[in-house]
């Protein structure tokens, strides 16, 4: 295995890592938005932020509300968590192979870019104030980054394999053919 195949693979676990982590934050909401608004408003970001602290407050009491009134509801982030998990499995192709499985990396820069029009579009008719936006679209911004290099790398590893592998496409001649010399038809 080569250099930048290693440097490939290492970049795609921590995408895949960072994935599975999201994945898995979704799960427990309500105990993540309590030890979150506990956080803040006992320590010196309350004091300075209280904004922040009465925001936190806020999205824990609705996230609790809505569990004890309407529990169903949470299964849709239950769908959200699974989602990250499955998205996470498909980046299995591009560790194998990632010149075949290059299409994977670039469905995921698009997915990246989509993050941004989504929580322009979607957070203001849900309410999300503007600064929670921008931390959603960090999201998309940050995660491309892993992604354009490990796509930079599958370019340098595919032109690498296609100079050690000539498949005709790729072979070079020194010199070119010579052209049959022309010859008179016979009167």
């Amino acid at each position: 295995m080569s250099e930048t195949h290693r440097r490939i693979r290492r970049w795609l676990w921590l995408f895949i890592v960072c994935l599975v982590l999201s994945g898995l934050t979704a799960f427990p909401l309500q105990s993540e938005t309590r030890w979150l608004a506990d956080l803040v408003r006992g320590g010196t970001i309350g004091e300075h932020f209280p904004a922040l602290a009465t925001a936190a407050g806020h999205v824990r009491d609705g996230i609790a509300d809505t569990n004890e009134r309407y529990p169903f509801l949470a299964y849709g982030t239950d769908w959200l968590a699974f989602a990250h998990l499955v998205i996470a499995v498909a980046f299995w192709g591009p560790l194998k192979d990632p010149v075949r499985n290059i299409w994977v990396i670039r469905w995921a820069m698009i997915a990246c870019a989509g993050i941004i029009p989504l929580a322009l579009i979607c957070g203001p008719l849900r309410g999300i104030p503007l600064y929670w936006r921008f931390v959603d679209m960090s999201f998309g911004v940050v995660g491309v980054v892993p992604l354009l290099v490990v796509h930079r790398l599958i370019r340098r590893l595919e032109w690498a394999q296609a100079v050690e592998k000539p498949n005709g496409f790729t072979t070079v001649t020194t010199q070119p053919a010579q052209p049959a010399p022309l010859t008179q038809p016979a009167h």
